[in-house]
């Protein structure tokens, strides 16, 4: 049995139905009992746990052969809150006696302070070796379906926001799909020790990711280039937290200072085209079907 929490989420759902595909027993975790059903339907058991109920969690993930966990983002949960989190994920683990969890980390988890909200999976990541669990942590760099925070704007106004005075810098960029077939590869065949994964995907900049989109929209976008000044007006214009809006500008500061490289044990290169994702992405925003 592999039980996976987040099944309602980009990456959770690829990697438990990854698993169901490959007929491997699933327990799909869900917060609300309304969703059990649909994991029930395609033929996983459903069990009912939130990440901050450590006991509930714990009695989840106990008989699994492998789990996989991650660390919601809760914007007004602020810094203690997320840590918080983490201790009770990661406490649920070691109570639980799972053999073997992968964690979806990110690049950069490896550095404590200065990278944003990335230090709290730094701290997921500290606090689950701490078990003594088997731990695969997997370390995606920047999430191609990062384009659904700007598709609104693209839509609406007709231009491509880019964090940074410079948009024709490559950077990293992976499908969530791929990072759940990853973590399914992952369980079902375990490292013989503990470690870290780099995920590696395409690159592309972000002036190119505009003109993909703008392909898949079927409409001209102009790049607005936002100088780190008017980083927190921009993002509490758009609605964000004032307390979370800082912790993305501190992300944001530090890939433009270059602070996130692959520094993980192993690294994996995956492949999904940007382009896939953009279809999608679009297709389900508009409700026109991906090519």
């Amino acid at each position: 049995m592999y039980t996976i929490t987040g099944v309602t989420g980009h990456v959770g759902s690829v990697t438990a139905q990854e698993l169901l595909d490959q007929g491997a027993p699933v327990r799909a975790v869900v917060r609300d009992a309304a969703k059990a059903s649909a994991w029930e339907q395609r033929g996983a058991q459903a069990v009912v746990a939130d990440f901050g109920d450590r006991a509930a969690l714990a009695e989840a993930l106990r008989g699994s052969a492998g789990a996989f966990v991650m660390l919601p983002t809760v914007p007004a949960a602020g810094d203690a809150g997320h840590r918080g989190l983490a201790d009770s994920i990661a406490g649920a683990v070691g109570d639980s006696g799972v053999g073997h969890a992968v964690v979806l980390s990110s690049i950069g988890a490896d550095l404590a302070e200065g990278t944003g909200p990335v230090r709290w999976l730094h701290h997921l990541e500290d606090r689950l070796r701490r078990t003594g669990v088997r731990l695969t942590a997997l370390r995606p760099p920047h999430f191609q379906e990062k384009v659904e925070t700007v598709l609104p704007a693209a839509l609406d106004g007709g231009i491509y926001p880019v964090f940074g005075e410079d948009a024709d810098v490559r950077t990293p960029m992976i499908a969530t799909r791929d990072i759940g077939k990853a973590a399914a590869a992952a369980l079902l065949a375990p490292p013989p020790a503990s470690e870290t994964v780099d995920l590696l995907p395409p690159e592309y900049t972000e002036r190119e990711v505009a003109e993909r989109l703008a392909a898949v929209l079927g409409k001209p976008l102009q790049v607005v280039t936002i100088p780190q000044a008017g980083w927190l007006d921009a993002m509490l214009q758009a609605g964000v937290p004032a307390s979370f809006a800082d912790e993305l500008a501190a992300l944001y500061a530090a890939e433009q200072r270059g602070l996130f490289h692959p520094r993980g044990d192993r690294r994996l290169a995956v492949s999904t085209e940007i382009d896939e994702t953009l279809r999608h992405v679009v297709g389900a925003v508009t409700g026109t079907p991906a090519a």
